[in-house]
């Protein structure tokens, strides 16, 4: 019992490492990988780009909401 128990880690060790080179060794799954992060990268850019424009007008329009509410 002992023994099945310290061989564990290395059993685990063994398999994570075996899926990995199962992952490089399979040229689809690692395409797929790329791709996902590509989009992803891909989304963040836009967002960064969209907030970049928009917020000059953001701040504008709260100014004049806050200086309405404010002379109020």
């Amino acid at each position: 019992m002992r023994q099945k128990i310290s061989a564990l880690p290395l059993t685990a060790c063994l398999a994570i490492s075996g899926f990995f080179r199962e992952i490089k060794k399979d040229e689809r799954a690692l395409s797929g990988v790329v791709v996902a992060i590509l989009l992803i990268l891909i989304a963040v850019l836009a967002i960064v780009l969209i907030w970049g424009f928009l917020s000059g007008w953001l701040e504008e329009l709260w100014f004049r909401i806050v200086g309405e509410a404010a002379a109020l």
